[in-house]
């Protein structure tokens, strides 16, 4: 069989072995500690916290922690502190000078830029820490005091800081994005327990097995359509000028441009979902019925205001961060620079207005499609599917899922056709979201 030739294949590559298992070990290190409750925690008191992770921002925190979260574990807060640090880094690359100049500065610059982010992951861990503790059932505290306070900032920030370590050393020892690796472990750690959540309420109902068939077919075109969304690129064509060595005159050779379709990866959707969260807030400091009607109406997830909302929000910001993070007038220059042309435009302004029109044009239906990925859950929902499994069935868990099997894959495949193995598939080469675009995270 195929399988079975290609993971022979894999253990024969020395390197690539020792990278899997490596990644296996650390990552088997990473689901321990979230099982590890904080000292002075009485984990059978803890159920009042697990409802309140059922759903909203707390039950996105307790997935991508893989359930460290409501476990009240050492690694409670996960890896969402850091990643939040790097959004903001992200964003002053954009906006402030110092920033600008340390990404043009290359690996010392990068090392700088680490090292402030992970500063700065410590200051929003001081934030969240005693928000985190404050929040957990009064019942579940055996020694509440102020010594239980500080110990419990210090070993969740180091328990942050730990996870964060992992996922680096994943990205240098091991196969894949350590960091998203580790998100994409804490998804797929909530997927048996909501599945069997819902087989289990399936089986309770007349007919429901017919309906859990259906679900299941469901979630495989839903699933195709991410890997689509995710792969989907338009090739540029760019022919590069005759030049003369020496006596010797070389043709003109023909690359491409890889424009993604979706190249904001996730962030529309991280950026809107803080967004949908500010009219709660700020309803929560007013006392009028008006207020109290604004936050149930943009707390209920299977409202059509709410979804409208998020998915106009989550169109804005694709073309936003898409705008900030291609810019065509450096790829006209560069490929200016390097004797190249587009067939049939004219350098310079011409090919700057050609590339962000293609750009514009494959943005939008990407955009779309992402607003209607995100907003699939609650349709779910609607349709009977039990919370936990609906979150499977798009948003951001399916996104991160998607994109980093297919990072992951393609990354032992390069692994095997360097050594002049067969790749994973006959059709064609794995496209992950690196190719042309920036990674989710």
């Amino acid at each position: 069989m195929k399988l079975i030739e290609t993971i022979r294949n894999i253990w024969k590559i020395e390197d690539l072995k020792s990278r899997i298992l490596t990644t296996i070990g650390l990552v088997l290190i990473y689901r321990l500690g979230s099982f590890i409750v904080l000292p002075g925690i009485d984990p059978t008191q803890l159920s009042a916290l697990e409802n309140q992770t059922a759903e909203g921002v707390m039950g996105l925190l307790n997935m991508f922690s893989g359930g460290a979260f409501a476990n009240a574990s050492v690694f409670g807060l996960g890896i969402m502190p850091y990643i939040s640090a790097s959004i903001v880094i992200q964003l002053l690359g954009i906006a402030v000078p110092y920033f600008q100049r340390l990404q043009r500065e290359g690996e010392s610059g990068r090392r700088k830029i680490n090292q402030i982010t992970r500063y700065l992951t410590v200051i929003i861990l001081l934030f969240q820490a005693p928000a985190y503790l404050a929040n957990l059932p009064d019942a579940a505290v055996t020694a509440p005091g102020i010594m239980f306070k500080i110990t419990s900032i210090i070993i969740l920030t180091a328990g942050t800081m730990f996870v964060m370590w992992l996922g680096e050393r994943i990205t240098e020892k091991g196969i894949g994005n350590g960091i998203s690796l580790i998100i994409m472990i804490g998804i797929i750690a909530r997927l048996p327990f909501a599945a069997v959540a819902e087989f289990v309420s399936r089986l309770e109902e007349g007919g429901g097995l017919v309906m859990l068939l259906i679900e299941i077919v469901v979630l495989f075109f839903v699933f195709a359509g991410t890997i689509l969304l995710v792969q989907g690129t338009r090739r540029i064509p760019v022919q590069y000028a005759k030049r003369i060595v020496g006596n010797k005159q070389y043709g003109g050779v023909r690359q491409y441009i890889p424009l993604k379709v979706n190249a904001a990866g996730v962030m529309p959707i991280i950026f809107a979902q803080a967004i949908m969260f500010v009219p709660i807030t700020l309803a929560g400091f007013a006392d009028s019925e008006t207020a109290t009607g604004i936050a149930a109406t943009f707390s209920d997830m299977t409202g059509w205001v709410y979804n409208l909302s998020f998915a106009l929000l989550i169109i804005a910001f694709t073309y936003f961060y898409t705008a900030i993070t291609i810019n065509p007038t450096q790829m006209a220059e560069d490929m200016k620079r390097n004797g190249g042309f587009i067939p049939g435009i004219k350098p310079g302004k011409k090919t700057v207005e050609f590339l962000d029109s293609v750009m514009s044009k494959i943005t939008l239906p990407g955009s779309v499609f992402l607003a209607m990925i995100a907003i699939l859950p609650a349709f779910a929902m609607i349709a009977g599917v039990d919370r936990m499994f609906a979150q499977f069935y798009g948003g951001t868990s399916l996104l991160i899922l998607v994109g980093v099997v297919l990072d992951t894959l393609q990354q032992i495949e390069s692994h095997l056709l360097m050594r002049h193995y067969d790749g994973l598939m006959k059709s064609g080469r794995i496209k992950g979201r690196t190719g042309g675009g920036p990674a989710v995270y």
